[in-house]
C-alpha cells in the first residue's frame, strides 16, 4: 500500500463506526467513510475540539452540524502548495489528501523529464493534481463537467500564483473525441473517474462497464513520447490489480505501478482510500 505520509497540515485522528475524525489545519471535522466498518474505541462525536460533524439523514443525504465557529473556507498546505478547504454537500471538503502519494510521483516525473510535458487531467475536480503538475512545470489541461468544481480549481491555481492552466467544462469523453479529431496529443494523462455519473445529456457512466473503453479512447490522444498515465479510483472493492490489467492491456506491459492508497492515522492503523494504477515510460 502507498501511504500519504507527507502531510503536516492534515491528519486522521481516529476512525470507527463508519466515520473518520480529521484535522484540517486548525479545524477538526468528523465525516462518514464507507471503508470504516470497524468500531471506534470512543464515541468520535464526543471528541473534545470537534468543530463540525457531517450527519447522515435517515431519509438519505445529510448535512454539516457546526459545533464551533468555522470559516466558510480556509487554506492548508502540502509542501509549498496551498489548497482551499470548504465543507460542502455530500460530506466533501474539496480535497482528497490521500492523493499526495500521486502528487509526489507526478512531481518527480515531470520535474526530471527534461522537456515540456503536456498533461491532460480528466474528471479533474477542484484541481489538486492540476496545480501540483503545473507547479512542477507541466502544461496542464483541466477537464471536468462541473462548472462549480472548475471555478474552485481556478481559485486553487490563483492561490498558488498559477495562471496558465487551460480549463474545460465538458463531458470528458466528448472532449477527448474532439481532441482526437483536432489531432491534439498529451504526454501524460491523469483520470479520477467516478463510480457512477451522468453526462450533460443524461448519458449513464458506470465504472465497471465504461472504464476500459474510456481508457482505450484516451490512448488516441497520447503522444508518441509519453511520460505516464495515472488512474485513481475510490470505487469500493475495485482492486489495484484491475487497474494494472487495464493499463497493461491498453498501453502494453512493463513499468506499471498499481497499489492501494491510504492515510496514516494517529491510531497507528492505515485508512484505505481506494486504488491507483500508473503506467510509466522511460524518458
Amino acid at each position: 500500500m502507498k501511504i500519504a505520509k507527507s502531510w503536516k497540515d492534515y491528519v486522521v485522528i481516529a476512525t470507527g463506526d463508519g466515520e473518520k475524525l480529521e484535522k484540517w489545519g486548525k479545524y477538526t471535522l468528523l465525516r462518514p467513510d464507507p471503508q470504516v466498518i470497524w468500531h471506534a474505541k470512543d464515541n468520535l462525536s464526543n471528541f473534545k475540539g470537534l468543530d463540525a460533524h457531517y450527519v447522515r439523514s435517515s431519509s438519505g443525504g445529510g448535512g454539516w452540524k457546526f459545533l464551533n465557529r468555522v470559516p466558510e473556507e480556509w487554506n492548508i498546505s502540502w509542501n509549498n502548495i496551498k489548497f482551499i478547504i470548504k465543507p460542502m454537500g455530500f460530506k466533501h471538503t474539496g480535497l482528497f489528501p490521500e492523493q499526495a502519494v500521486n502528487w509526489e510521483d507526478m512531481t518527480k516525473l515531470i520535474s526530471e523529464a527534461g522537456r515540456p510535458i503536456k498533461i491532460l487531467n480528466l474528471f479533474a475536480y477542484t484541481g489538486g493534481a492540476s496545480v501540483v503538475c503545473a507547479k512542477a512545470g507541466g502544461i496542464v489541461t483541466h477537464v471536468d463537467a462541473s462548472k462549480g468544481m472548475v471555478e474552485r480549481a481556478k481559485e486553487n491555481a490563483i492561490l498558488n500564483g498559477i495562471t496558465n492552466i487551460r480549463y474545460i467544462i465538458d463531458d470528458c469523453e466528448k472532449f477527448i473525441n474532439r481532441e482526437i479529431r483536432r489531432g491534439n496529443r498529451y504526454d501524460a494523462i491523469i483520470m479520477d473517474p467516478p463510480s457512477y455519473g451522468r453526462g450533460t445529456n443524461g448519458e449513464m457512466w458506470k465504472l465497471e462497464d465504461n472504464l476500459f473503453d474510456f481508457v482505450e479512447l484516451t490512448k488516441k490522444v497520447l503522444s508518441d513520447n509519453p511520460l505516464f498515465v495515472l488512474i485513481s479510483s475510490y470505487t469500493t472493492g475495485l482492486q489495484a490489480s484491475v487497474l494494472s490489467n487495464i493499463l497493461s492491456l491498453v498501453f502494453g506491459e512493463g513499468n506499471i505501478d498499481a497499489d492501494e492508497i491510504g492515510l496514516p492515522t494517529m491510531e497507528k492503523i492505515v485508512l484505505p482510500c481506494g486504488a491507483r494504477g500508473m503506467k510509466i515510460w522511460k524518458n
